[in-house]
C-alpha cells in the first residue's frame, strides 16, 4: 500500500473521541480505521443494490429432494 503525507483539518474532538472509544492510540491508526469501516460500509451499500436482482435458477423443490 502505497503511503500519502497530507495536511488537513480534523476538529481535534472528533479524534480524540474516536481515539477513546476504540482504544486506538494513535491518530494515525484512527483515521486509518475511519477510512477503512467507511469503505467497509460503501462496498455493503453497493451489494444490497443488487439483492433480488441475481437470478441463479435455483429450483428449491429439486434441492430438497436431494
Amino acid at each position: 500500500m502505497h503511503k500519502m503525507r497530507t495536511t488537513i483539518d480534523i476538529p481535534e474532538e472528533l479524534v480524540l473521541e474516536a481515539m477513546k472509544l476504540t482504544h486506538i492510540k494513535t491518530k494515525t491508526d484512527v483515521i486509518k480505521e475511519g477510512l477503512n469501516t467507511l469503505i467497509r460500509k460503501e462496498k455493503l451499500k453497493n451489494l444490497k443494490n443488487f439483492k433480488g436482482t441475481i437470478d441463479l435458477d435455483i429450483n428449491l423443490n429439486e434441492l430438497r429432494k436431494r
